[in-house]
Formats: structure tokens, C-alpha cells, sequence
């Protein structure tokens, strides 16, 4: 009966679902909800943590490194999915996950690793604790991980168990699940402790953001169980791939490798399209953030800034859920894959004139919430979709290279080439030299964004044909 009212309720902003295929992404979409909800718990502390163990200043040392160590993550990821069903896998690297979390949680509240041990070594000796720099850079990079190979994982076997026009209706609603999971975790659980030293001032354990971390481990452990949940309860003519269905399909024989989805993504134009909308995306936005950052810090320091990310993160969730409860989805289930596609670069170069127009951090805001709200609302549930025709290695491993990379390589190119204009900002100096950071910064944005919308054409073409003469596309 509530399922029933649920669906009903829905049905004008997500479309049509039969019963047990609506039960079937409420499923979903409650796993994904967890998933969502322990990483952005832990993202938000990630910066924070690391600061108080190593130092902000450390951070692009942090970036490097967690590039640099995914890359043999990725390559391990990909040879062991040779050996284990989706299933497994996803249930193994989540236990993994968890139980690692949960470690760091512990490590975090000690009085020799732990983030108050710096503060203590540091006043006695005059040097930051060893120990606590390794710690804090295995929790950089451990972060970065869970956010690339878990979800990566998830959306594949989202777009493994589902059709093309079921996906159009269903993934827009894992998203707005997942938002409710992204919300709750920086806007409630990243900040316990802060609850618990007014509810529970004498208990000083519950002070830390390790107890947000165990609360995180938690959360992924219970994503093991709806998943399960979903595979079991779900009736298995649900669970059929589109390649299941596609006789005609011919899949090439190579020899199982660590590299394997890497020559995938590099041998296939389609997964090296998908590839650059995320890097396009990506890269223009770490230029806004640069920006963005600059003019924060020149307004808040220490806990007031810390808060006001935090306030950031949850409005950017919260205004990609509001997009998918007012309907966005409608845009693909009724003008078309092709045209969510093309629509995001259109809304990226709106945002970068607005960029160039106007100096102000209140706009830059909100500029930067509409943006990366609209991605995750629009343009995230379109890519996912794009996995739907192609073969079961570019589903699991080509995507984990292009999860795992796009973003990190586009976020790194952009700090290079903020890092590059820096010296002629310095030369102008003031606003005059960040006026010229931002006019160069619009010149290459809107290169991308043409170049971007040629290549989202050639995406939701291809797409539209391979699913009309029902094959796959690589």
C-alpha cells in the first residue's frame, strides 16, 4: 500500500513504472543512498583530517599521490574482476571498505596517530609526528578510492540489470535516492561531533570526527545488505542486461590483463567520448573552483570555513534533488538521450559567462551549486546510461578506468593550468591580475565547451543507433 501511494506519488516527475519494476529501483536506490551517504561523510572530512594531520599546504602533494597509487588499485580491480561475479566483487571490496573505515576510525581517536597526537608531539618536539602524516596521507587516498571504485562498481551493475528504456525512467530515481544519502552525510553525520560536545561534554571520544567515520563504516556495511536485498528480491526477468538480449553481438577475445580496461578505453572511440564529457566537465569546473576557494578563504578562516564547505556540499545535493523532484529526468525520457546530453555543455557556457560578469563570491556560490547540482541531476544519470549497449568488460572495467580518472586528471590539469596563469596574476597583481586569470580561464572554457558538445552529439547518436538495431556498441 505504500509502495503503491509512493509510486503514485512519483509517477508525474520519474514516469511510469510497472509495480515490480518501481520496487525494483526503490531497491536500488536505497543501496545507492548508503553508498552516497558514507562517502560524502567521509569527502567532507577528508580535507579536514588531512589538514590536521600533514597540513593544508600538503594537499597537492595528497592529489599526486592518490593518482599515482590508483593506478595499480585500478589495474588490481580490473584482473580480479575476471574471477568473481558483480555480486562478489561488490560485496568483497565493500567489506574491505568497511572494515578499513572502521580501522581509521579507531586510528583517528588515538593518542598516538590520532588527530590531537600532532598537536601534543608537535608542542614537544617541534616537528609534526610521522606517524600522523602517514596516517593522514593513507586517508587521502583511501577516500579517493572508495569514491571512484565503489560507485563506478555500483552504476555497473545498475546498467548490467537494467534496459534501455527502463533506465531512462529508473536511474533518475537512484539519483534522487542517492541525494538523500549525500545530504544526511555532511549536513548531520560529519558533524556528531560537534552534537555530542554540547549533548555529552564530559564523554571526549565522541568530540572527534571519528565517530562520524565509524558511523560512515556503518553505512557501508548496510549497502552490503540492500544490495543483496535488490539482486534477491528483485524477480530475475528484471535483472536481464541489454547484451543479454543482443544475439548478435560479438564480443573480442583477448586475453584477460591488468590493463585491459585501459586498452578497452583507448581502442573504442565511444568509451574515449565518455571519457572526455567527464574530463570537459571536470576541468572547467576546477578552474571555477580555484576562483571559488580564493575568494572563501578571503572571507572565512578556520571552523566558519570549514562549516561553510560543508554547507556547500549539502546545498549542491539538495538542489540536484529539488531538479530531479521538479522533473529534469522528463528532459531525457521525452526529447531524448542525445539532447540531455547537449545540454549540459549549453548550461556550462552560460555559467562561465556568468563567471566572467560578475566578482562575487555570493554568485560564484551559487554558480558553483547550480553547476555541479545540474551534473548530478541531468547529466550524471545520462552518462550512466551510455554503459547500457556496450559489452560486459567496458561496463566493469573500462568504467572503473574512466570513474576513477576522468575526474582526477581533469581536476589535475585544471590546478596545472591555474598553477601556469598564476605568475602573470602575480604580475598584474590584485584585481587586475585575477581579471586576467579569469578572462584566459573563459578563453580555453569555452574551447572545451564546443569541442564538448560535438563530442555529446556523437555520444547520444551512437547510443540511439546501437539500441534501435539492438547491438552493441563496443
Amino acid at each position: 500500500m505504500i509502495v503503491s501511494a509512493i509510486q503514485f506519488i512519483l509517477q508525474p516527475i520519474f514516469g511510469k513504472f510497472e509495480r515490480e519494476e518501481f520496487k525494483k529501483f526503490l531497491r536500488m536506490g536505497l543501496t545507492f543512498t548508503f553508498i552516497l551517504g558514507s562517502y560524502w561523510t567521509i569527502r567532507y572530512l577528508k580535507n579536514f583530517v588531512f589538514s590536521a594531520l600533514v597540513g593544508a599546504a600538503s594537499q597537492p602533494y595528497a592529489k599526486t599521490a592518490s593518482i599515482l597509487l590508483l593506478i595499480p588499485l585500478v589495474m588490481l580491480y580490473t584482473k580480479v574482476l575476471d574471477y568473481y561475479s558483480r555480486e562478489k566483487m561488490f560485496y568483497r571490496i565493500s567489506l574491505i571498505y568497511g572494515f578499513l573505515t572502521l580501522v581509521f576510525a579507531i586510528l583517528l581517536n588515538t593518542s598516538t596517530f590520532g588527530i590531537a597526537a600532532k598537536d601534543v608531539v608537535a608542542a614537544r618536539t617541534g616537528m609534526a609526528f610521522l606517524g600522523t602524516q602517514i596516517l593522514g596521507y593513507l586517508w587521502y587516498v583511501f577516500v579517493e578510492s572508495y569514491g571512484s571504485l565503489v560507485v563506478a562498481l555500483f552504476w555497473a551493475i545498475a546498467s548490467d540489470t537494467t534496459m534501455p528504456d527502463s533506465a531512462k525512467r529508473g536511474f533518475s530515481l537512484v539519483v534522487a535516492l542517492g541525494q538523500v544519502g549525500a545530504i544526511a552525510g555532511p549536513a548531520y553525520i560529519a558533524k556528531l561531533p560537534r552534537l555530542f560536545m554540547y549533548m555529552l561534554p564530559e564523554v571526549n571520544f565522541l568530540h572527534n570526527p571519528s565517530v562520524s567515520v565509524a558511523v560512515a563504516s556503518l553505512m557501508i556495511f548496510a549497502s552490503i545488505w540492500f544490495l543483496n536485498y535488490f539482486l534477491t528480491a528483485t524477480p530475475k526477468e528484471l535483472l536481464v542486461s541489454f547484451q543479454g538480449k543482443n544475439e548478435a553481438a560479438v564480443e573480442k577475445e583477448q586475453e584477460p590483463g591488468l590493463l585491459e580496461g585501459f586498452w578497452l578505453l583507448i581502442e573504442h572511440k565511444y568509451l574515449l567520448s565518455i571519457f572526455a564529457v567527464s574530463f570537459f566537465y571536470e576541468f572547467i569546473i576546477a578552474v571555477f573552483d580555484v576562483h571559488f576557494q580564493t575568494l572563501a578563504e578571503a572571507a572565512y578562516s578556520g571552523l566558519e570555513l570549514s562549516e561553510y564547505h560543508a554547507n556547500y556540499a549539502s546545498y549542491v545535493n539538495t538542489v540536484a534533488l529539488v531538479c530531479l523532484l521538479c522533473g529534469v529526468s522528463n528532459i531525457t525520457r521525452y526529447l531524448g538521450l542525445t539532447v540531455s546530453l547537449c545540454l549540459m555543455p549549453l548550461i556550462v557556457g552560460a555559467a562561465i559567462f556568468g563567471f566572467t560578469s560578475f566578482n562575487s563570491l555570493t554568485f560564484l556560490f551559487w554558480l558553483m551549486v547550480g553547476s555541479k547540482a545540474i551534473n548530478y541531476a541531468l547529466n550524471g544519470p545520462a552518462l550512466k546510461q551510455l554503459y547500457i549497449p556496450t559489452s560486459h568488460d567496458a561496463r566493469f572495467k573500462a568504467q572503473a578506468w574512466i570513474e576513477t580518472f576522468g575526474s582526477r586528471f581533469s581536476k589535475e590539469g585544471g590546478a596545472i593550468f591555474n598553477m601556469l596563469l598564476k605568475p602573470l596574476q602575480n604580475r598584474f597583481g590584485g584585481i587586475a591580475g585575477r581579471a586576467y586569470h579569469v578572462m584566459l580561464s573563459s578563453y580555453v572554457g569555452y574551447s572545451f565547451v564546443i569541442v564538448w558538445f560535438f563530442v555529446a552529439l556523437f555520444l547520444g547518436r551512437t547510443f540511439k543507433q546501437a539500441i534501435d538495431e539492438k547491438r552493441v556498441v563496443c
